[in-house]
């Protein structure tokens, strides 16, 4: 028996490169005098489902297919193929809280591309974070765009060292495994943190990235980054979040919220139906494989 709780689990613990770095978003101007913040925490492994998943899915719908099913039943395992080919990425990323929908992901299919391999043909390392970079500056410009465009301007300047800006402190890459080209990405980021939770003072927050490789379907690396609030005029931190800022993300925390818990029920959801096919076909005491004939 396969138990239903075996997709909602911690991943396998994977090799783990470390990259620091102190850079601005958009600019190149250092953070001075910046320590740690109250609210930081050593980054967790986020609880998702096992990174091959759909494969296993995939494999288990197709072996009850060689057991032989019924119309009504492969009716129904076309129609779970279906949903894992239309939302694969919803249920790897939304899983764990990532929002998915197109005005809030970062990057969509962004194609790979010769130049970023190395002499192993592996995608760099610090093309990773370059990959992160980028998409966090169109996860600010989106929320500005879609999300928030009473507040366009600021967000657009947060992206700029004319006013309060974003200042990446430090950021974690966590590799799971060598994209090559040709493949593309798509690219996600969530809070860490709640916002409500945080300390009035703070100045800081971090943000989880969940870079997918659209060729495996998985993730290839997800990075922990931890960003400052930086008011260039003073040349120095901001004494808390800007108010426009700490309202939205408050909005962002409850969405993540509810989609992580919506789509933990869809996979098991799925999870139920693949069962039933499997307890319907191979995994009954007259069970036969179908072999074909002559």
């Amino acid at each position: 028996m396969i138990p239903r709780s075996a997709a909602l689990r911690r991943p396998l613990a994977d090799s783990i490169t470390y990259i620091h770095a102190s850079r601005p978003l958009s600019t190149t101007v250092p953070v001075q005098n910046a320590r740690t913040s109250a609210q930081e925490k050593p980054p967790t492994r986020p609880q998702g489902i096992d990174p091959r998943w759909l494969t296993m899915m995939k494999r288990r719908i197709g072996r009850c297919m060689m057991f032989g099913l019924k119309p009504a039943q492969i009716d129904d395992a076309g129609k779970v193929l279906q949903q894992l080919a239309r939302d694969w990425r919803e249920l790897i990323a939304g899983s764990e809280g990532f929002l998915t929908d197109e005005k809030r992901r970062s990057l969509y299919q962004h194609k790979v591309v010769w130049g970023e391999m190395d002499i192993m043909g592996h995608v760099n390392n610090v093309t990773y974070v370059r990959y992160a970079e980028s998409a966090r500056v169109n996860w600010t410009r989106n929320i500005g765009l879609h999300i928030d465009p009473a507040n366009k301007d600021k967000w657009t300047n947060l992206l700029n060292s004319t006013g309060i800006g974003l200042i990446l402190r430090s950021i974690k890459v966590d590799y799971k495994f060598p994209m090559t080209w040709p493949d593309k990405i798509t690219v996600y980021q969530k809070l860490v943190h709640d916002p409500s939770s945080a300390p009035l003072s703070q100045s800081a927050f971090q943000l989880q990235v969940m870079i997918l490789s659209e060729a495996r379907q998985r993730p290839a690396a997800r990075c922990h980054e931890d960003i400052v609030t930086y008011d260039y005029k003073k040349n120095r931190k901001t004494p808390e979040l800007p108010p426009f800022l700490f309202e939205q993300f408050k909005v962002i925390w409850e969405l993540q919220e509810k989609a992580k818990k919506d789509w933990q029920e869809r996979i098991l959801e799925i999870e139920d139906r693949v069962r039933t096919l499997e307890v319907e076909s191979w995994d009954r005491a007259d069970a036969v494989e179908d072999t074909g004939s002559a």
